[in-house]
């Protein structure tokens, strides 16, 4: 096994990798679909495009920012804050499912408890290495 790899288990490798692929494929997400991402901003949010834009950012940073050391642990931070932040949208899909008849009803409560999994697994990813092996991982 690697230095870089023997500071940290073969799990918190997985989860810093898979909460860094899930926020950029978001992101990304965010840009490539607006209009999906527009029909979920509940209408008591204002400038619901630029706050697309502003989510779909945040999102982008922080899966970069997870990845690096210095910066895991504020990106953790900002990854923690954004998801709590977009939790209405969750809700709003749930309380209007025939706005989102794409999916099933039952998948728009489901996705309102896994938002807690997505936390405890930012809080997993962002812990630092004990030892500096490089500013990657």
């Amino acid at each position: 096994m690697s230095h870089a790899l023997s500071t940290h288990s073969r799990t918190h490798l997985l989860a810093l990798l898979g909460i860094a692929a899930f926020f950029f494929a978001s992101g990304i997400g965010h840009f490539m679909f607006p209009d999906l991402f527009l029909a979920i901003v509940p209408d008591y949010i204002p400038m619901p495009a630029l706050m697309v834009a502003i989510s779909g950012l945040g999102e982008l940073l922080g899966a970069i920012g997870i990845l690096m050391r210095r910066t895991r642990r504020i990106a953790g931070f900002g990854l923690l804050l954004l998801t709590l932040a977009v939790f209405p949208a969750n809700i709003y899909m749930a309380q209007n499912p025939e706005q989102f008849s794409q999916f099933a009803p039952w998948l728009l409560y489901a996705r309102l408890p896994l938002q807690l999994v997505i936390l405890v697994w930012i809080g997993f990813a962002m812990r630092r290495a004990r030892s500096g092996y490089g500013d990657f991982y």
